[in-house]
Parts: structure tokens; C-alpha cells; sequence
């Protein structure tokens, strides 16, 4: 058994009755000895039945065990189910993995609201990663909100597999949609010029409308800062509120150009508080954010 496995054996061994942990380990011994595909599809659909839609039981200690394990893997926020279809899909044989996608193409084409939540948080965890980068760009087209945060926030797929174009479209229809960035893992390591600019068009768009702007936009911006996009921090620091003066301050603080760090001397009480330590995007007050619908 992996140690994903074991973890996720670990956490529903105390969080359901030992009637339901027997029904998924018969399964899971059936799948993985090669069963009839439709024993997996009729499993995976009825895990609620037997496991129940409760919260998984996971401590502090459960949840740095899993970033131990994979960096970026929140299963804070996971109910049984989702462990126990996860257990099921990582018992399906994967020596043949264009047999193995073709299979899992099976069950996201048939899959409802639930089951696509599941296979999305899944994503990290099972064999093959790099064959489901199509998968993953699917779930951030989803019109269904819960489906796109599965796949976008606490979620280490995307940063990991997704390419810039895919990666800046979930960036940005994150903020359309009101998720929060700092729950978008990899976010600052997979800032890159043209998701600045796109983000920055996006706020001229929100300034045009008479619209807020989250100050989290501006996290992934201040290293590709232009004269331009520092013209807009300036903006900011001028006249938003001061959630959004932390968050153009922070930007100017991580821009290169001479130019970005003059502007921000202008603000120094900020200015210390970024030197101290006391203003990172890490603490940054995230209370006050704008949620930008």
C-alpha cells in the first residue's frame, strides 16, 4: 500500500464504521485484481451510500503529513467520499496507462457535480499526472463553481502540470469568480509577464465599471512591473483603502525598477513594515480582502 494510500486508509478508519471500511477494501481488492471495468464505475458511484458525505477527520498533524508527502495537498476540507473514491481510483490498475486514461475518461464524461469534485482533488495523487493536464484544463472551464475550486485552490495539479496559458486562465477566472488567490498553491512561483498584464487589464476593466478590484490581483504583478503597471500602483496607493495600499505597496516592494521603489519610500510607514517582516503576502490581512463578483 502507497503512503497515499495509508494516509487516506488512516484518516476513514476514523471517520466511518468498520461495516463501510470493509465494503471499500473489498472493493478496492476486486478493482485492483483486475475486475470488470463496471465493478469500478458501479463502486465509485455508490461510496455515499456505504461511506456517508461526513467531514474527514484530519488533524494538524494529518495535514502536515500529507504536505510532507506532496507539497501543496490540503486534504483539510475533504468529506469520506471523496477519500473513499480517491482509495478506488488509485486501486485501479495503472501498468497501461493509455488503458488507465481511457478509463478515467470514462468516468469524467459520466461523473455528476460530487464525482468531478473527487476525481479533480484526485488529480495530484494518481498515476500518470502528466497525461491529465487536458483533464485539469477542462475543470477550469467548469461553469460549476465547486468544480473549479476543486481543481483550482489547495490543489498542487495545476501548478505542477498546467502550461502558462492554461495556468493564467485559472489565475484569472479566479478572480472573476470571487475565489481567494492565496489559496491558489504555486501562485507566486508561477507568476510570469503575461498573466501580469492580463491581470492588470483586468483591473483597468474593474476601474472602468466603477467595479472593485481585489487587492490579491496585485500579488503575481509587482515583478513584471512596467512604467505603466507602476503608474497603477501608484493609482492604488493614492486612493485605496488600505488593504488595497498593503497590497500595491507589497508589489512595488518586489519589483526591480528603481522607479516602483521610489514610490513606495513615498509610503513609509509601508515601507518599514515590508522591511521588518511585518507586511508579507503570507500575513497579509486577508479579513479585509474584496471578494470581486
Amino acid at each position: 500500500m502507497s503512503s497515499v494510500n495509508k494516509l487516506l486508509y488512516h484518516w476513514l478508519a476514523q471517520s466511518v464504521s468498520d461495516t463501510a471500511l470493509a465494503w471499500l477494501e473489498q472493493k478496492q481488492a476486486q478493482i485492483s485484481s483486475g475486475a470488470a471495468e463496471r465493478v469500478f464505475f458501479t463502486a465509485f458511484s455508490a461510496v455515499p451510500r456505504y461511506l456517508g458525505k461526513d467531514n474527514l477527520q484530519v488533524t494538524f498533524q494529518d495535514l502536515e503529513a500529507a504536505q510532507d508527502l506532496i507539497p501543496g495537498w490540503f486534504p483539510g476540507d475533504w468529506s469520506v467520499d471523496q477519500a473513499g473514491r480517491t482509495l478506488l481510483l488509485l486501486a485501479l490498475p495503472c501498468d497501461r496507462p493509455e488503458e488507465y486514461v481511457q478509463t478515467l475518461d470514462k468516468v469524467f464524461s459520466t461523473a455528476d457535480m460530487g464525482e468531478l469534485i473527487a476525481l479533480y482533488q484526485s488529480l495530484p495523487l494518481i498515476p500518470h499526472p502528466e497525461l491529465h493536464r487536458q483533464r485539469a484544463a477542462e475543470g477550469i472551464r467548469s461553469n460549476m463553481s465547486t468544480v473549479f475550486q476543486a481543481i483550482a485552490l489547495r490543489n498542487p495539479y495545476p501548478a505542477n502540470y498546467l502550461d502558462n496559458i492554461a495556468w493564467n486562465q485559472m489565475v484569472l477566472k479566479a478572480l472573476f469568480v470571487g475565489s481567494p488567490l492565496h489559496l491558489i498553491w504555486g501562485l507566486d512561483r508561477r507568476a510570469n509577464p503575461e498573466l501580469a498584464r492580463m491581470l492588470v487589464n483586468y483591473a483597468h476593466e474593474r476601474w472602468a465599471a466603477k467595479r472593485p478590484v481585489s487587492p490579491e490581483l496585485w500579488r503575481p504583478v509587482g515583478r513584471f512591473a512596467d512604467t505603466a503597471i507602476i503608474a497603477d500602483l501608484a493609482k492604488v496607493l493614492a486612493d485605496g483603502d488600505m488593504a488595497e495600499q498593503q497590497a500595491a505597496a507589497l508589489a512595488c516592494s518586489q519589483s526591480p525598477l528603481p522607479e516602483a521603489q521610489a514610490l513606495l519610500s513615498g509610503y513609509p510607514h509601508l515601507q518599514s513594515s515590508i522591511q521588518q517582516g511585518d507586511l508579507t503576502w503570507s500575513n497579509f490581512d486577508r479579513d479585509r480582502l474584496a471578494i470581486c463578483k
